[in-house]
């Protein structure tokens, strides 16, 4: 049914659908602030003004457009947190292409994965993962068109492919023309997450999902044009990218400060050295700053807040991290489907730590009745609010989420439902809809804000000749928060737990952060009568 108005809203809906888009945000910022710092990379000492950061887009962007790549085609990219990764996230924007940064953590048969699911015309890696990726490439069935090579040793390429700097030599330092449709409703990010198999999950971000993304760190920091940011995780992720990374700083008119990888030495030199304002990580890497702080302080008065996500924090080490970095602490919970949905802000903290915080502004978190792997409750079938009654946490977030995954109805349809996202995450609230996360409904474990699912791994232990069954569970670790625990039942008694450790780390499909930490070698594994595997037991 055609809904009726009480005015004319075409040029509102036409502007709107069309010009409210993450380019132009950018773009505002570059005739603004072109004198500007907006990128700033310690290690090559660089650093790019607005109207300096648009040029080397520009160049880059041309130089997809020579080679063919434009509206709706994949650019993907495996690199560190670089001046690279900014390049590629916005030449993307510019030519109306999907910017798909990859997990380097994984392996070259995940890698390739993505390469057949995505099927990217360009493929940009880092130099440092050159091994990696020209494995990945080789297990792919699909071969991209353009393979560049970035970083220190790009100049000895393979036959075939280019060297960034090569790649974008002669280019045009103009703007190149809009000669595509842009609309809020166009896939401008891919992101991958881990799935419960081998099959890994694309998650849409639209340009409206990655304007309101930026708006909502712009609302909850707050972040501002005067701002510095250094989000000290992976920008590959979900919380690297939006949360302080590229994404929010530049279309607040900030400057990102890059961290190539981190160390918390050299993370707390930057802060101090340049001035940076806002901190982002996981909770295991904060811990890793406070104590570094304790026994060489740095100057840290230029910093307005740390952001953290992945776990929360207990209230001790909230208040050590509130005497030793900043009193403005902030702890988000979300998804990769869904960004951050709820959020402690430092007047929460401490006497809320150990939450998850309460809904975002323009978010609604709730508890719903649980039910068996696969079926749904109602999202007004809620739990109590009581602080005690488990429930399964339901996320509504329709400024930041896409309600879907790329080329797999099947999850899809799994995991969203009536405009909502089921976590699979158990918790309580309580009468102020403060979420506490209390686990999992289907054995993930989160091991330094690393998703992993203990079917994949088991999947490759199996698949040893010497292995009749596996269970992988996910311990407690103080540095991690979890570690990967793997109970093997062996099929012969030669097998040794060097002999699967060296399997593991051998194995194209384990990321390192997936290698268990832990061999148990058993003679039975807990089941259900059905013959499912009771992980809970395991862990009791």
């Amino acid at each position: 049914m055609e809904h009726s108005y009480t005015y004319d809203v075409t040029m509102f809906r036409d502007t709107f659908e069309t010009r409210f888009t993450y380019l132009n945000g950018f773009m505002r910022n570059v005739s603004r602030f072109g004198a500007r710092p907006a990128l700033h990379d310690p290690i090559s000492g660089k650093r790019w003004t607005y109207r300096a950061l648009n040029a080397a887009v520009n160049r880059l962007a041309h130089a997809l457009r020579a080679d063919g790549v434009g509206k709706n085609d994949v650019v993907m990219f495996s690199l560190l947190n670089s001046p690279e990764f900014v390049f590629c996230y916005l030449a993307a924007h510019k030519i109306g292409a999907i910017a798909c940064p990859v997990n380097y953590r994984q392996g070259a048969g995940e890698i390739a994965l993505v390469l057949d699911d995505s099927r990217p015309k360009a493929f940009f890696y880092d130099a440092a993962f050159a091994a990696l990726s020209s494995e990945a490439i080789a297990l792919a069935s699909h071969k991209p068109q353009i393979v560049v090579v970035v970083g220190s040793g790009e100049d000895a390429s393979p036959a075939g492919y280019y060297s960034y700097a090569d790649y974008t030599a002669h280019q045009p330092e103009n703007d190149p023309p809009v000669d595509f449709d842009p609309h809020i409703y166009d896939e401008t990010t891919r992101l991958y997450t881990s799935g419960t198999t081998n099959r890994p999950k694309g998650v849409p971000i639209n340009n409206i999902n990655e304007v309101l993304s930026a708006h909502d760190v712009m609302m909850h920091f707050p972040l501002g044009p005067m701002d510095r940011t250094m989000n000290m995780t992976p920008w590959f992720h979900r919380g690297g990218i939006h949360s302080g990374g590229p994404c929010p700083t530049l279309y607040a008119g900030g400057e990102v400060v890059i961290l190539r990888d981190f160390a918390p030495r050299r993370c707390l030199e930057y802060a101090e050295k340049y001035q940076v304002s806002f901190l982002i990580g996981v909770p295991t890497i904060i811990a890793m700053l406070a104590r570094t702080q304790e026994r060489t302080p740095s100057d840290l008065s230029a910093l307005r807040g740390i952001v953290t996500m992945g776990a929360p924090f207990e209230k001790a080490a909230c208040e050590k991290y509130m005497q030793l970095l900043t009193p403005n602490i902030f702890n988000g919970y979300g998804t990769t489907e869904t960004f951050w949905n709820t959020f402690l802000r430092p007047f929460d903290l401490p006497d809320m730590a150990g939450s998850a915080g309460r809904a975002c502004t323009d978010d609604e978190v709730r508890l719903v009745e649980l039910r068996e792997s696969g079926a749904h409750a109602e999202p007004d079938e809620t739990v109590p609010r009581d602080g005690q009654t488990p429930g399964e946490i339901i996320i509504s977030s329709p400024a930041k989420s896409a309600f879907c995954y790329f080329n797999n109805a099947e999850m899809t349809k799994n995991k969203f439902y009536k405009g909502w996202l089921y976590t699979g995450d158990v918790g309580t609230w309580d009468e102020n809809e403060f979420v506490t996360v209390a686990g999992r409904k289907d054995d993930m474990i989160v091991s330094a804000g690393e998703n992993i699912y203990p079917a994949q791994i088991e999947a490759v232990l199996n698949a040893h000749p010497k292995v009749t069954e596996s269970a992988v569970i996910g311990v407690p670790d103080k540095l991690r928060g979890e570690a990967v625990a793997a109970y093997v039942i062996p099929s012969d008694d030669s097998l040794t737990v060097d002999e699967l450790k060296d399997y593991c780390i051998h194995h194209p499909m384990l990321s390192s952060y997936k290698w268990p930490r832990v061999y148990h070698l058993v003679k039975e594994l807990p089941h259900t009568a059905t013959g499912k595997l009771m992980h809970y037991k395991l862990r009791g």
